[in-house]
């Protein structure tokens, strides 16, 4: 991703409040799942991590790992994160066959 992409995101996220927080019990199966939906409903996304500054690198990098999300910013307990939406599935519809 380029930086004047980057920066795009980083004013966007500007307003955006943290929609997953990553309280005590760390990065959990369950809290993961919600990011990953998260991320397929809404692309650009801000977490809050309330751990100590190296367990908060770690979880930040365990996130970006997990997700395959690009991270945008991170400041302090607050990471911004952006995976493209996923393309919508197409089903095929078959219709009567014709003999």
């Amino acid at each position: 991703m380029n930086s004047v992409r980057k920066k795009q995101f980083k004013a966007q996220a500007h307003t955006l409040k943290p929609v997953i927080i990553v309280g005590q019990a760390g990065l959990t199966e369950s809290v993961l799942k919600e990011i990953e939906i998260t991320l397929d409903t809404h692309e650009l996304i801000k977490i809050k991590i309330r751990a100590e500054r190296d367990d908060r690198k770690v979880i930040q990098e365990q996130i970006v790992a997990e997700t395959k999300a690009e991270l945008i910013q991170s400041i302090g307990q607050i990471i911004v994160i952006y995976r493209k939406k996923p393309e919508p599935k197409v089903e095929k519809k078959t219709g009567p066959r014709r003999s």
